[in-house]
């Protein structure tokens, strides 16, 4: 269990990096996206790897596991802002201007990225993933689950009330 704690927490973290990036190459409006979380996590990113490594083992390999890897993130992204948007009131991001685009939640074009960069992923990523999950001493896992749970409880609550993204950000000192 706890190595699959830190799947998701490095996953969320390298999400984390990939938005930045991704926000500095794109010019995009709020450089200082901190997505739900005070740590700089992308919960959707772990989520979505989660459900990619837990594919069968007939989807991980070749062309399946692009296919597959676009279909599990696409999913998860969805579920995840539907929950954001149903239980929280916010909005992280809204693809309504891109073309193939449902309800704003995912598009086609995010899509096929997903399905190429979770490959990728899968490829070339994941083996340091197991070996740095393999080294972490339990004592870390329960320390980083409490700080984890308690900044999650802290961000929901805020958004709960707040409805408010950019609070959030500002909160954040961004």
């Amino acid at each position: 269990m706890a190595r699959w704690l830190w799947y998701f927490w490095i996953y969320s973290f390298l999400g984390f990096l990939l938005e930045k990036g991704f926000a500095a190459a794109t010019h995009a409006e709020n450089q200082t996206r901190k997505c739900f979380l005070l740590l700089p996590l992308c919960p959707v990113y772990g989520l979505g790897m989660l459900a990619v490594l837990a594919l069968p083992p007939v989807f991980q390999r070749g062309i399946w596991l692009v296919l597959g890897g676009a279909a599990v993130t696409t999913a998860v992204e969805y579920g995840v802002h539907w929950l954001y948007e149903t239980c929280l009131g916010v909005r992280f991001w809204d693809y309504s201007h891109v073309p193939g685009n449902v309800n704003g939640r995912v598009c086609l074009p995010f899509t096929l990225v997903w399905g190429l960069l979770t490959a990728l992923a899968v490829w070339l990523v994941q083996p340091g993933v197991e070996a740095l999950a393999a080294m972490v001493p339990a004592e870390a896992t329960y320390l980083f689950l409490l700080v984890f749970t308690a900044d999650a409880v802290c961000s929901a609550r805020f958004l709960r009330v707040t409805h408010d993204v950019r609070g959030l950000r500002m909160a954040l000192g961004g």
